[in-house]
């Protein structure tokens, strides 16, 4: 994994966060006040692995991984299904793929014009995210 994807995010945009959330099957009210939400990401090494927090003042997510090992997902507090995943590493970017109910499921992140940027898809839905480094 690129080492400069390790530190503190500040979101600045998010677009297609609602049709995202519609894909995932979560329900109206927590997506109308989830559209409100800034969401911070923590990205550190551990070891031999990483560990992503999305952070916000509603719900916290937190996962960790080792770079193309494929591991048991619980996404508690997203939408709360279990999954297959893997995270790849594919040049300045981390790839990761999740297997379970819904189809066409993972994320994209990777650096640009020093900004962190993510995409998360699921079935047709394509939701964009950037973030600045936080000083």
């Amino acid at each position: 994994m690129p080492a400069s994807l390790c530190g503190t995010w500040d979101m600045l945009s998010n677009v297609n966060f609602e049709g995202y959330m519609i894909a995932l099957g979560i329900g109206l009210s927590t997506r109308k006040f989830a559209m409100r939400l800034k969401q911070r990401k923590v990205i550190e090494r551990v070891g031999d692995g990483y560990v992503i927090k999305t952070l916000s003042t509603f719900r916290n997510y937190v996962f960790s991984f080792r770079i193309s090992e494929e591991f048991d997902e619980y996404t508690k507090g997203l939408d709360d299904r279990q999954c297959k995943s893997v995270v790849m590493s594919e040049g300045n970017r981390i790839v990761c793929t999740q297997k379970g109910e819904k189809k066409n499921r993972g994320w994209v992140h990777w650096i640009e014009d020093d900004k962190l940027h993510l995409e998360l898809y699921c079935e047709n839905q394509i939701c964009k995210q950037v973030f600045k480094r936080v000083a």
